[in-house]
Order: structure tokens, then C-alpha cells, then sequence
């Protein structure tokens, strides 16, 4: 009878090791995956201080859960694994007024479901119920803190999570349970050197120094996360980027040199975001609420509502459209709102000046 004991208790401890575990999660479909333990985070410091110098501007959301971001113990009583990866959207596909991470579909639910699918393998494994909790940007956890203590990489200047395998392009999550595993060593070393190469092609300015953004400056925030006009002096440097920016990662050596090609079905761009700036700006500008509910159903562009799509794409006419767009803009400027209709006012007059210099 001890015997018996002895050799189940040997084969739970073989289930638990930390290989099988990664090769499950890399078996789902995971480019990359670390294992840590929750606690205390090393840069929640700094987050509150960037959350106080107005940085965050108005993502107010971001200072909620405050506990459980100093501390990802709190996640849920008796957390005492957190199971870190990463999943590869596609850093070879080529640039374009979409950031790469948002042509697809949303990858927050992609994620999830794979993380709960490895939750579900955990508890057959174990053979026991096994309390866990998914994240992927959905709670208060800093999980690119989680990421660098699970040895997946290291902050680069540009504040992403760079791999020495496959750069940044990749979505980071969390899969947080009450099961003891082995953790990784983090990953301590800089591999950013003297490059400023992120820093330096910042359209906007957005990085006060290295490795601190300020969001309000950023073409990711103005297009996706601010819900109010885009300041007039900035409108131009948005160029030609309908939703998000991935300028200062396109740039990163890390990046042009190791970033991957999309291997996820899911992450394949859609119409309403394939094209050069000037059709996919046509093409958001002329989204009634019909077509907007049809065409970003399920995508993360919805993030930025309608209202936001329009503005940026009015934004983007402004800076790249033709006289042959006039007629659009004109029909947004009639629209009943008033932030869209400026920004189309402000386009047209851009594109007349134009239109005049030459």
C-alpha cells in the first residue's frame, strides 16, 4: 500500500514538472512561456508615479485594483504559480495604417481561450479541481513584470517586453493558479545597449527619456484610448495611422532581425483594415452604424468606437487625402458629431491648402 502511494505521489510530482507543463502550453499554440511565482511587483512603484505625473491621461481604469497590481499575490487567495506566455501576431507582416496587433481578431479572446484550455489540461493532469484565473490586459496585474521574472525577456527603452528569440510582436498572458511549479530564472540583462534607435523615431515625442512614455503623446493613445479630439499640433504627426502605431517597434533590432511571421488564423487581417491609409480611412469614414457593428464585430478596433475611428480617419485625409475625398469629409463635417465633424473640417481645409500650394 506505500508503495502505491509513493508512486503516485512520484507520478503527480512527474506531472508537475515544469517541462511538461510548457510543452502543453507550447502545444496550444504559445510561442513563448515562463513560470514565476506572484508577489510583489518591482516597477508597481513606478507605475503610481507615472500614474500621478498625468502620463495615463484619460485611461482613469488604469489606476483601479492598485492592491492587487503592487502585489499579484492578491490576484486570489492561494495563488502560488503564475504560468507566463507569449503568442507571436505577426511582426513581418508588413506596416500599414493598422497597427499589426489589431487587423485580426480580438486577442484577448484568443488568448483566453487558450489559457483556459491549459487550465482545463492542469486539472486532468492533477486530477483534482484546480483554482486559476486567466489574465491578458483584463485585471490589475502588471504581467510584463510577471513576463521578465518568468525569464521571457527584458524592458526595452521603448517600455515592450523584448524576446532574444522572436523580439516584441508577441501578446503577454497570465495564467495565475493555485498549484506548486517550479519557476524559471528571470531574465536579467539589458540587451538594449547604447540603441536609441525606438527612442529617436518617435513621431510624436512620446518617450520622456528611456523607458517612460508619455501615453498622451503617443499615436497608440491619441487614436485608440483618448475619447476626446486629437490636438490640433498633433494631428500631423499622426500621419498616416488610422488605429495605433508600431513605429518605434518596426525600428528595434530585436525586431528586424528576429520578428516572425503571423502563424495565428485569427490574427489575419481583415478588409476593413487592409489597404494603404488612404482606403482604410475611406473605408472607416464611410462606416454608418450597420456596417461598423457588421465589419468590427469581434475586432479590437471597436475599442475606439465609432466616434474614434471616424475622427482618425478624418485625421489621416487631412494628412494624406486628395481633393477626391472632399466630398466624404464634407458629408462626416454635416454629422451631428461635433468632435467628427471638426476633425473632418480641419481635413478639408488641410486638403484645399494642398490643393492651393500646388
Amino acid at each position: 500500500m506505500g508503495g502505491d502511494k509513493r508512486m503516485i505521489q512520484y507520478a503527480l510530482e512527474t506531472l508537475l514538472a515544469p517541462e511538461l507543463v510548457k510543452a502543453q502550453a507550447y502545444g496550444l499554440g504559445f510561442d513563448l512561456v515562463g513560470i514565476t511565482s506572484p508577489g510583489p511587483m518591482e516597477t508597481s512603484p513606478h507605475f503610481d508615479a507615472w500614474i500621478e505625473r498625468g502620463f495615463a491621461g484619460e485611461m482613469d481604469y488604469l489606476a483601479r485594483g492598485a492592491e492587487k497590481r503592487r502585489d499579484s499575490g492578491l490576484a486570489f487567495s492561494g495563488v502560488s504559480t503564475a504560468i507566463v506566455v507569449g503568442l507571436n501576431y505577426g511582426g513581418r507582416e508588413p506596416a500599414g495604417p493598422v497597427a499589426r496587433y489589431a487587423r485580426g481578431d480580438d486577442y484577448h479572446e484568443v488568448m483566453i481561450q487558450r489559457l483556459n484550455d491549459l487550465h482545463r489540461w492542469l486539472e486532468t493532469a492533477i486530477g483534482r479541481p484546480i483554482r486559476g484565473k486567466a489574465y491578458v490586459d483584463t485585471g490589475p496585474i502588471l504581467e510584463r513584470d510577471l513576463a521578465r521574472r518568468a525569464g521571457l525577456g527584458w524592458f526595452g527603452k521603448n517600455t515592450t517586453l523584448v524576446n532574444p528569440r522572436i523580439g516584441s510582436f508577441f501578446f503577454i498572458g497570465v495564467l495565475m493558479v493555485d498549484l506548486e511549479i517550479a519557476a524559471d530564472d528571470p531574465f536579467d540583462v539589458d540587451r538594449c545597449g547604447t540603441c536609441t534607435r525606438c527612442l529617436d523615431a518617435c513621431p510624436t515625442g512620446a518617450f520622456v527619456e528611456s523607458r517612460l512614455l508619455d501615453a498622451t503623446k503617443c499615436i497608440s493613445y491619441l487614436t485608440i484610448e483618448a475619447k476626446s479630439a486629437i490636438p490640433v499640433d498633433a494631428r500631423e504627426k499622426v500621419g498616416d495611422l488610422v488605429y495605433g502605431c508600431d513605429i518605434c517597434q518596426d525600428v528595434c533590432p530585436w525586431n528586424v532581425r528576429f520578428a516572425e511571421e503571423n502563424r495565428v488564423d485569427a490574427f489575419r487581417a481583415r478588409d476593413v483594415a487592409t489597404g494603404d491609409a488612404r482606403t482604410v480611412a475611406r473605408k472607416l469614414l464611410a462606416l454608418d452604424d450597420e456596417s461598423f457593428r457588421r465589419e468590427l464585430k469581434g475586432s479590437p478596433m471597436k475599442r475606439a468606437k465609432k466616434r474614434g475611428l471616424a475622427r482618425n480617419a478624418a485625421t489621416v485625409l487631412g494628412n494624406v487625402g486628395t481633393e477626391e475625398d472632399i466630398d466624404l469629409l464634407a458629408t462626416a463635417a454635416k454629422t451631428s458629431e461635433p468632435m467628427v465633424a471638426e476633425h473632418a473640417t480641419w481635413a478639408i481645409d488641410r486638403i484645399r491648402s494642398r490643393a492651393h500650394a500646388r
